[in-house]
Order: structure tokens, then C-alpha cells, then sequence
């Protein structure tokens, strides 16, 4: 592998561009191409990477001689461009969810197996400033037994794109979209126990999910093995007062841990450690998370392009949320 590899992007949306300038910035690897659908897009993202050859589509980016790939693209995409990559020798950054279902997300994770090559999905709030100590918190004992969590993630807002409202394009709604970001905080905290049970609660525009559609709030609760008891809410344009809700909280015998945002923001959190009455706070603002997935890959990429086992572990979250749609 060269010291820093070439990488390319496909798909530079405003995610797929804010990351691409993450990875920039930090110089870990050099952007040599870039594709999306869009001649907008392109156009937006060509001054991040000005040496970067803009093309159209995945097979030109194939051919520039890539060590790595960062894919940005709708959903339903996700698994077949990797699995191509993949089949081409290059590490794969991918932005969440990896792919549609369970069934899905293993077959990409088996590709990355088969050719030995590095896959990293943009989980990216494990790498908000303390989470990872909050993590050590509920894993290390200092909690006690763990038995309960509450998950929320609701957006005043919705996606400006058609096909986040197509399931066949996006696997779901708000819960593929924002409700994977803190159920893969609590199973990753929790060490990935198994789910037991689900009771599920899917709606569009206040009434049941019907057949055909995506859901804009989900209500359910999930039961772990352990039998911890994990509590998860999520929504599109919800009414609360803010434009946006996210916590990720853990409770046990000994202690609390929490994950919040501050004021409604989308960047900008606080994580404490509990002991009745009392608080300690880990880590507050301002912090820059957002774009530590991509450049981690990066380095790993340059450092150790094999195949890393811990992306395993996003086929357990794809399982946990087909439980909640009902899938499994």
C-alpha cells in the first residue's frame, strides 16, 4: 500500500462532501477521482479535491488505479457498489445504513471477507469526544448491571429527496435514516447482546405504517438477551419545539451514562457519567466528530488495508432493526 493511498468518491452530496473534506484536511490519503449523477454535485465538491478527475460514474472511478472508495449514494446502491469495489481490491468507506437488510449487509461484509480488504461503515456517533468513555462505562462494570436504555433520535425536519420515501430505495424511513445511529451506539456500548423481543410501533402522518410506504415515527422496544430493556424513539418532522432530539442513555444497578444534545443541535452534545443526584460531565462541545469515521479509515487504510472483523458487528445492528420493521 502506498504511503498515502489514492481514494475516490462516489456520490458527493453534502455528506458525501463533508467527509470527502475531512479525509482532505487531515491529509491521509489523496483524492484522485470523483463521481456522482449530478453535474452540481460535481461541480460543488471539485474545489475540495481540484487535482481530483471528475467523472460520472463508478467504472470510470475504477479505472484510475484506486486503493480506496468512499460511497455517498442512495441506499439501495450501498451493497452493490461495495461488493464491485471490494471485487476490484479496494478498501470501502460507506455511509450508513451499509445496506437495506440484514440479509443484504452480509453479503457486502462477506465480499470484504473474500478479498481481504478493509470496510468501514460512517457509524460517526461513536466518535463523538466521550463516547468512547461512555462506552468503557457500560462495558468495564462502573454502571453496575445494565438494564435499561432510552434511544431518541427525532428531526424537525425531513429528507429533501425523493427516494428516502421509496422503500425500495431506502430500506425505511426515520428509522433506517436516524434510529440506526443510536441503536448502534447501544449495542456497540452493550457489546452487541442478541435481541430477544421486539414490540414495534411504525406511523406515517400520525396513523399506522400501511403496506407500500416509510414510516415517519417509530416507538418500540427491544429486549437484549441480557435482558436489558432498550427503549427507541425516532421521527421526521416531529413537533418538539426544537430542531432536534438525540440521547442515547444508559441506566444500571450502580450508575447512569448519557449521551445528549444540547438546545436542539445536530453537532453539538454533552456526555456525562451518573451517580444518583450527581453528574460528571466527560466531554462537551465544541467538537468536530463529524468527518473521524472517514478519516480513520483513511489511516487504517494507509496503515493495514485488510479486512478488519469489527465491521462484523453492523450485520447485528441491520438484524436489530429488521426485527423492528418486522422483517425477521
Amino acid at each position: 500500500m502506498r504511503q498515502r493511498p489514492r481514494i475516490g468518491a462516489l456520490g458527493v452530496g453534502w455528506i458525501g462532501r463533508h467527509r470527502l473534506e475531512r479525509v482532505v484536511e487531515s491529509g491521509a490519503a489523496d483524492v484522485v477521482g470523483l463521481a456522482d449523477a449530478s453535474p452540481a454535485a460535481l461541480d460543488a465538491a471539485a474545489p475540495v479535491a481540484p487535482d481530483a478527475r471528475l467523472v460520472s460514474s463508478l467504472e470510470d472511478l475504477l479505472a484510475l488505479d484506486l486503493d480506496g472508495l468512499m460511497i455517498a449514494t442512495p441506499s439501495a446502491q450501498h451493497a452493490e457498489q461495495c461488493v464491485a469495489a471490494l471485487g476490484c481490491g479496494l478498501g470501502v468507506f460507506c455511509q450508513k445504513p451499509l445496506a437495506r437488510t440484514a440479509a443484504e449487509t452480509r453479503q457486502v461484509v462477506a465480499a470484504a471477507r473474500a478479498a481481504d480488504r478493509l470496510l468501514a461503515v460512517d457509524l460517526s456517533y461513536r466518535h463523538v469526544t466521550g463516547v468512547a468513555a461512555l462506552r468503557d462505562l457500560v462495558r468495564g462494570g462502573a454502571l453496575g448491571d445494565v438494564f435499561a436504555a432510552d434511544l431518541v433520535f427525532h428531526n424537525a425536519y425531513g429528507p429533501d429527496k425523493a427516494w428516502f420515501y421509496d422503500p425500495v430505495r431506502s430500506g425505511g424511513g426515520c428509522l433506517i435514516d436516524l434510529g440506526i445511529h443510536v441503536l448502534d451506539l447501544a449495542l456497540w456500548a452493550l457489546d452487541f447482546p442478541a435481541v430477544d423481543a421486539v414490540d414495534r410501533d411504525l406511523r406515517a402522518g400520525g396513523a399506522p405504517l400501511a403496506p407500500g410506504g416509510v414510516e415517519d415515527f417509530v416507538a418500540a422496544r427491544l429486549v437484549t438477551d441480557g435482558g436489558a430493556s432498550l427503549r427507541l424513539g425516532c421521527s421526521w418532522r416531529l413537533h418538539a419545539g426544537q430542531e432536534a432530539v438525540i440521547e442515547a442513555s444508559f441506566y444500571g444497578t450502580r450508575g447512569g451514562a448519557s449521551l445528549r444534545n444540547v438546545d436542539g443541535s445536530f453537532y453539538d452534545f454533552v456526555v456525562d457519567h451518573h451517580e444518583g443526584t450527581a453528574r460528571r460531565r466527560l466531554a462537551a462541545p465544541p467538537d468536530a466528530w463529524g468527518g473521524r469515521a472517514a478519516v480513520a479509515w483513511a489511516r487504517r487504510l494507509a496503515r493495514d488495508p485488510s479486512f478488519d472483523p469489527e465491521v462484523e458487528r453492523v450485520v447485528d445492528v441491520a438484524r436489530a432493526l429488521d426485527r423492528v420493521y418486522g422483517r425477521e
